[in-house]
């Protein structure tokens, strides 16, 4: 039959060309199923320490702020700050969270730094690239969905679709049917 052959080569040809991106989604996939665990896109580290408050006395705005920076060798840019009272400071560094007690010196920092490599496929995955990644996501999927038909008919008989394929295709349609009659 000659629909089959076409059916093979257009399965295969896809399924070299949707390999790559199907590696970067089912590890940012497992990734961010996880989020509960940990952060999938950042490394975060807390630091504690304590600066002196003397130099601070009598400081306010930017003055403030670039002194309290100064003094834990915080050199990123500054994206805001809040202070609620004088005696808690908060300043938003890239990639770094800095509360201050001017009060005591008591300095707490939240430091993230993005995850090599999987901060990367989880962008993509998660399509915060929009434009025109959009459309190659768009087209990922329905290349996806070809597969997923095609791959029914690669093979015959016993071990094809009129086999043990309409079983195993009927149990993955159940799958999630069922996931969705436990939780919803």
């Amino acid at each position: 039959m000659k629909w089959r052959r076409w059916n093979n080569i257009l399965h295969r040809d896809l399924g070299y060309l949707c390999f790559g991106l199907t590696i970067i989604y089912a590890i940012s996939g497992i990734a961010v199923n996880h989020i509960a665990d940990w952060n999938p896109n950042y490394r975060i580290e807390r630091i504690q320490s304590t600066i002196n408050t003397e130099p601070l006395q009598g400081l306010t705005g930017d003055k403030l702020i670039h002194a309290v920076l100064s003094q834990i060798d915080e050199t990123g840019k500054i994206k805001g700050s809040y202070q609620q009272d004088d005696t808690n400071l908060q300043i938003f560094v890239v990639n770094n969270n800095v509360t201050a007690n001017l009060k005591t010196g008591a300095v707490f920092q939240e430091k993230n730094q993005p995850r090599k490599v999987l901060y990367e496929m989880n962008f993509l995955h998660i399509n915060h690239a929009k434009k025109l990644w959009t459309w190659v996501a768009d087209i990922y999927a329905i290349s996806l969905a070809l597969l997923s038909i095609t791959g029914l008919f690669v093979l015959r008989g016993q071990k094809g679709i009129t086999g043990r394929g309409k079983w195993l295709t009927g149990i993955g349609f159940l799958i999630p049917i069922f996931f969705l009659w436990l939780y919803l």
